[in-house]
């Protein structure tokens, strides 16, 4: 299995399913992700043509997957309409578009039919070519994490072993429950193979004692873990950056997410950057940005 890291943009936008949670493990905690609304563009042009999307800036800083949230906002349940972008016929064109693998989040919470986290949207998103299916909360639907639990064991049990289903909480999202090892644990029993993991410093009351046991117990139940930054922090100071992701780093986890809350719908890129930079360095930062307009055919 090719590590995410070594991957080209032709390769890396075609990857999705079990392969693409085989080849973040393979990398050694040194996958990023970067969370974004898609109907919104930082740096939308005031003219006809021009701008840059969301999508664009998580790839262009260092981002090696993309998570769309709120995606009832462009998707009808055919195409994709995207700000700066345009349309799209599916996830897989998107993908292969901007050189990257394209995940969605899915929810079990108080939410528009469009991201409820129903068999048959998880089914249709994994046929239009989504890489993987983020099974969590947005702030204030009201989920806890049995119920992202039991969600994502149903949609194991109706897409199979091959989808990628990663689940979790990356804040309360307006239900209070202790986020405990113990029940970030139980999300990878229920069949999730990857599991957020909020960072030390982020939600009240993770530690990085709570932190490293739940990653344990993630890994020792065959999934991967991944470090969420979701509490508007990707819009902080840079001097925050080597805590979090030494923390990230110290507690194990396999792929590091930055979310969407600084604005218009997206991260600090300058943040993401430098997130990159610590947790792999310059070499494969640069790596992941210098190649993405390198195509094979």
């Amino acid at each position: 299995m090719s590590r995410i890291l070594d991957l080209d943009s032709t390769r890396l936008a075609a990857l999705r399913g079990r392969a693409l949670t085989a080849s973040v493990a393979a990398s050694e905690g040194r996958a990023v992700v970067g969370e974004v609304w898609p109907n919104t563009a930082m740096l939308a042009s005031a003219h006809e043509t021009g701008g840059v999307s969301n999508i664009e800036l998580v790839a262009a800083f260092g981002g090696d997957i993309v998570i769309l949230n709120m995606l009832e906002k462009v998707f009808d349940g055919e195409r994709w309409n995207l700000p700066v972008l345009g349309e799209f016929a599916s996830l897989a064109d998107l993908a292969d578009f901007v050189g990257r693998p394209i995940g969605v989040n899915l929810e079990p919470g108080d939410v528009p039919d469009g991201r409820k986290a129903t068999d048959d949207n998880a089914r249709r998103l994994v046929d239009q070519g989504a890489a993987l299916l983020c099974v969590t909360a947005n702030p204030a639907t009201g989920a806890d994490l049995d119920d992202i639990a039991r969600t994502s064991e149903r949609l194991r049990a109706a897409l199979g072993d091959d989808a990628a289903i990663w689940s979790g909480k990356m804040h309360m999202a307006g239900r209070s429950e202790p986020l405990d090892a113990a029940g970030m644990t139980a999300v990878a029993e229920a069949g999730a193979d990857g599991v957020l993991v909020p960072l030390p410093g982020t939600v009240p009351g993770v530690t990085r004692e709570i932190a490293a046991e739940a990653v344990r117990g993630i890994h020792a139940a065959g999934a991967i873990a991944m470090g969420t930054i979701g509490t508007s922090q990707e819009g902080s100071h840079q001097n925050l950056v080597p805590q979090l992701a030494l923390n990230a780093k110290e507690i194990g986890v396999d792929a590091h997410h930055i979310g969407d809350a600084y604005v218009a719908g997206a991260m600090d890129p300058e943040f993401l950057y430098a997130y990159s930079v610590a947790i792999r360095g310059r070499r494969h930062t640069w790596h992941r940005m210098g190649r993405n307009g390198r195509k094979r055919g």
